[in-house]
C-alpha cells in the first residue's frame, strides 16, 4: 500500500510578485500602456497639488472672517454657517431632536442585520419612521411643535430621500407585478401609469403636487407643502423602480414559475417566497442606481420652497456679512453628496455579497 506525503508549498518566484511585479503587470506592460500612464500621473501632479494646497494646507479654519490672509479656501464661512446647512431653520436648542433621530437610524440598520427574529424586523420597521417622525415633528408627549417650514438643510435632504425610497418601493414592486398581470384593466392602469410618469420630469411632477394637490380637497383644508413633495417624489420614484424590477421579474427562468406552481403554491405564494426574492436580489444594483439618482435630485424641491442642503449655499450667501463664498459652500456640499453617494454603492455591494448564492 502507496503512503504519501504532503510536501511543503514553495514560495512564488521572487519575479511574480511585490510592487515591481504588479506596476509592470498593470502600469507598465507595454509601451502604449505605459505613455498612458506617465500622461494620467502627468494629468494628477498638475491637479492634485494645487487642489490640497487650496482645501487643506493654505485654508482659513479658524478665526474671522477679517483674519483671512492665505489664499486658500475659507472654511470659517462653514464653520458659522454649519447649522444652517445640517438643520436649516430648526431651532438651536431642539438639535437634539434629529441628532437623536440619526443615533436611531444608525441603530436600526444595524439591529436589521443583528436581529434574526423576522416579526421583531417587521416590529422595528413599522415603528421607527413613526418615533422618528414625531422627535423631529414634535407636537406629541410634551414635545415643542416644529412647523414643517422650519426644516431644511442636510436633515430635509435625507428625510425627503428616505421617505422618497421606502415609501417607493413596495409601490414599485406592485406596479411591476400589474404590469406582469393577466388582468387587462390592471395592466393598463399600471402601464399608463409607469409611461406616464416616466415621460414627464420630476420637476413637473412636484410642480403638479404642489400646485393641484390642494384642489383635490375642500377649502379650508391645509395641505403640508412638504407631504405634498414626499407624494410626488414617491409616485416619482416608484414608476422607476417598477421597471427595475420588472427586469429583474423578466430575468427569471420560466422553470421557477413553473416549480412554485409543482409545489402547489398560490400565485402570492410563489411570487413572495420563489421570484421576488431571486427577482429583487438581480435587482440590487439598478435599485441602488435609482436610489441614488432620487437623493440627487431632491435638489429639485427648492421650487417649491423647501430649502434643502444646496439650497443653503443662496441662502447663506445671501447674509451681507458672508458674501463671495460661494465656492466653499458648493464644495462643502459637493463633499456631502460624494460621501451619501458613495455609502450607498459600497453598502449595496456588501448586500450583494450577502445574498450571492452562486458559490
Amino acid at each position: 500500500m502507496a503512503i504519501y506525503t504532503m510536501k511543503e508549498a514553495k514560495p512564488a518566484p521572487t519575479g511574480n510578485r511585490g510592487v515591481i511585479f504588479w506596476l509592470r503587470e498593470n502600469l507598465f506592460p507595454d509601451v502604449k500602456n505605459s505613455l498612458l500612464t506617465l500622461a494620467c500621473l502627468y494629468i494628477l501632479y498638475t491637479i492634485i497639488p494645487p487642489l490640497l494646497n487650496w482645501m487643506i494646507f493654505d485654508a482659513t479654519w479658524t478665526g474671522t472672517k477679517e483674519e483671512i490672509v492665505n489664499s486658500g479656501a475659507r472654511w470659517i464661512f462653514i464653520v458659522e454657517k454649519f447649522d444652517q446647512f445640517i438643520y436649516g431653520f430648526y431651532p438651536e436648542n431642539l438639535h437634539w431632536r434629529p441628532n437623536l433621530v440619526a443615533i436611531l437610524s444608525v441603530a436600526f440598520f444595524i439591529s436589521l442585520n443583528v436581529i434574526s427574529n423576522n416579526k421583531v424586523k417587521i416590529t422595528i420597521i413599522l415603528l421607527f419612521p413613526i418615533v422618528c417622525y414625531t422627535l423631529i415633528s414634535g407636537g406629541w408627549f410634551g414635545l415643542e411643535a416644529v412647523p414643517t417650514e422650519k426644516w431644511g438643510g442636510l436633515m430635509l435632504t435625507v428625510l425627503v430621500a428616505a421617505v422618497g425610497i421606502i415609501a417607493s418601493f413596495p409601490i414599485g414592486i406592485v406596479l411591476a407585478l400589474g404590469r406582469q398581470s393577466d388582468m387587462p384593466i390592471v395592466k393598463t392602469l399600471c402601464i399608463g401609469f409607469i409611461e406616464f410618469v416616466r415621460g414627464v420630469p420630476l420637476i413637473t411632477i412636484l410642480f403638479m403636487a404642489s400646485v393641484l394637490l390642494p384642489l383635490f380637497f375642500h377649502d379650508g383644508i391645509e395641505f403640508d407643502k412638504l407631504l405634498r413633495a414626499l407624494i410626488g417624489i414617491t409616485l416619482f420614484q416608484a414608476a422607476y423602480i417598477a421597471e427595475v424590477v420588472r427586469g429583474g421579474l423578466q430575468a427569471i427562468p420560466r422553470g421557477q414559475y413553473e416549480a412554485s406552481e409543482a409545489l402547489g403554491l398560490s400565485y402570492w405564494q410563489g411570487m413572495i417566497l420563489v421570484i421576488l426574492p431571486q427577482a429583487l436580489k438581480i435587482s440590487i444594483p439598478n435599485l441602488v442606481g435609482s436610489f441614488i439618482s432620487l437623493f440627487k435630485d431632491t435638489t429639485l424641491v427648492l421650487i417649491i420652497g423647501l430649502f434643502d442642503v444646496l439650497a443653503m449655499v443662496t441662502l447663506t450667501n445671501s447674509d451681507t456679512n458672508w458674501l463671495g463664498f460661494e465656492v466653499e459652500g458648493y464644495v462643502f456640499v459637493t463633499l456631502i453628496y460624494w460621501v451619501c453617494c458613495f455609502s450607498m454603492s459600497q453598502y449595496s455591494k456588501s448586500i450583494e455579497r450577502k445574498f450571492n448564492t452562486e458559490h
